[in-house]
């Protein structure tokens, strides 16, 4: 391409270089550039119109059959290219969308799954807790009711022994004031007087 418009710019000096050769003593009124009807510049101003037609044709001729089409090739090849890079943009922006979706799908399962586990276990300990109060209340009961046995078997038999030991001590005043005692009537006496006081 840069070798054909060298080419067609050397051509298109052509004719300026031969009307400088060529050039008369013929003087030239006005523009140089414009003297048509100058004997000799004249046809060498025509001819180099023509050939500068001719070369602005072949130029116009070659940029649209060779330089325009590699130019919008390019062009339609830049378009593909970023119609694919922002579709490749929108693929991955959708990837990390259904990625950060399942991260917060997966975060939210793990902490109901946390708080699942860990209401398993207070229910789990509380349970536990409950049945070892439940055995040490049991325990319990069944110590003091041992206790309250043992409290009113001492006190069953205390009260037996003050029954005797007043029964004995009232026998022997009686025998010491009356000279005789009956030892059952003694008892009664002491009976009677034990459940008056609430001690029988």
């Amino acid at each position: 391409m840069r070798r054909v418009m060298t080419l067609a710019a050397l051509a298109a000096t052509l004719p300026t270089l031969a009307m400088a050769a060529s050039s008369s003593a013929v003087p030239v009124d006005g523009m140089p550039q414009l003297a048509f009807g100058h004997p000799t510049q004249g046809r060498l101003l025509v001819g180099q119109v023509v050939w500068q037609l001719l070369i602005f044709i072949a130029l116009v001729y070659m940029m649209a059959k060779v330089a325009l089409p590699r130019v919008g090739a390019v062009i339609e090849e830049r378009h593909n290219r970023i119609a694919a890079d922002l579709e490749a943009a929108q693929a991955a922006k959708a990837t990390a969308d259904a990625a950060m979706a399942a991260h917060r799908a997966a975060t939210e399962a793990a902490r109901a799954e946390a708080r699942a586990s860990v209401a398993a276990a207070v229910h789990a300990a509380q349970s536990e807790a409950d049945a070892k109060a439940a055995v040490l209340n049991t325990r319990l009961n069944a110590q003091i009711a041992e206790a309250e046995a043992r409290i009113d078997a001492a006190r069953t038999s205390a009260m037996g022994a003050l029954r005797g030991v007043a029964a004995d001590t009232a026998e022997a005043l009686v025998l010491r004031l009356v000279g005789k005692a009956d030892r059952v009537a003694v008892e009664a006496a002491v009976g009677r007087e034990l459940a008056t006081r609430g001690r029988a």
